[in-house]
């Protein structure tokens, strides 16, 4: 087996759990957000936090470490690949997606939100918009 199908593998994998992560985050946000009792605000932080430390940004770490590696090892053929490029720049925005959800975590924490629930019903979506052109770019290459 090649190598770049253990990156390619590696890159699936974690891939999955990284967006999990990005489906699930800003779901806990909405829920958040209307919660009123302190059990549930405190619970609330808990899960927040630590899917963003222990799951979203390890994955992301993965993500792009495996994709880096496919990218590497068929550099000669990948550079040229506008598909590629723009599918860097959209990950980009999915990474600048988590770094927001990081900074709405630290404004839960010190109870200094002020995003509506509607808010983040919306800001909730934003990812599937990311991901379908993301994956359809991979797939089907079209420059």
């Amino acid at each position: 087996m090649t190598l770049y199908l253990w990156f390619k593998a590696g890159h699936l994998i974690s891939l999955i759990a990284w967006f999990a992560g990005i489906f699930y985050l800003p779901r806990l946000f909405v829920y958040h957000v209307a919660t009123t009792d302190e059990i549930s605000l405190n619970r609330f932080q808990i899960m927040e936090d630590k899917l963003y430390r222990i799951i979203m940004r390890p994955a992301m770490l993965a993500t792009w470490f495996f994709g880096i590696g496919m990218v590497v090892v068929n550099w000669d053929f990948l550079a040229g690949q506008l598909w590629l490029w723009l599918k860097l720049l959209l990950i980009a925005g999915l990474v600048a997606y988590q770094l927001y959800c990081g900074r709405i975590i630290t404004s839960f924490a010190r109870d200094q939100v002020t995003h509506s629930e509607r808010f983040f019903r919306i800001f909730n979506e934003i990812p599937v918009l990311i991901l379908i052109p993301v994956v359809l770019l991979a797939v089907f290459r079209p420059f």
